[in-house]
């Protein structure tokens, strides 16, 4: 397998905000056990917290890397010699593509936690895709990093 020019990993995770809700559903959680006596206000405490817990996590927790001559977003993997353009986009064009500029058909790695992203264009004339949209804390570096590994490859 041959490494992209410039490898490129972030992973994408839950505001600390998400946490702090986590905790309050357990608490929650525990109130509502109240009645039944301090054990099962414990244990709902405990397991409403982390219930809540491992769903922001799983939901908060995406990574986005170039390599080896692919793109790899979430669950979606995409060889970068089918990707074209790449636009960084700040916090207020990327809320215009996640809204009323969107294509239904495109791929989003959307996280409304995060204001910045990246589009790239899909130059493959068998995909229906027309682009992929990124939520993404670095922009500009994906972009290098996508352009590096496509002119390598």
């Amino acid at each position: 397998m041959q490494l992209s020019a410039a490898p490129y990993e972030e992973r994408l995770t839950a505001p600390r905000s998400w946490w702090l809700i986590s905790f309050l559903v357990g608490v929650s959680c525990a109130l509502i056990l109240l009645p039944f006596g301090t054990l099962p206000l414990l244990g709902g405490l405990v397991g409403g917290t982390a219930v809540a817990a491992v769903a922001a996590s799983s939901y908060g927790s995406l990574r986005i890397r170039v390599v080896g001559g692919s793109l790899i977003a979430g669950e979606a993997k995409i060889p970068v010699t089918a990707l074209g353009a790449a636009e960084v986009l700040d916090a207020e064009e990327a809320r215009a593509w996640r809204t009323y500029k969107a294509d239904t058909r495109a791929f989003l790695l959307l996280r409304a936690y995060i204001p910045t992203a990246l589009r790239v264009e899909v130059t493959d004339p068998e995909d229906p895709t027309p682009y992929l949209y990124l939520s993404t804390r670095e922009p500009e570096r994906l972009a290098e990093a996508i352009k590096q590994a496509r002119d390598a490859a």
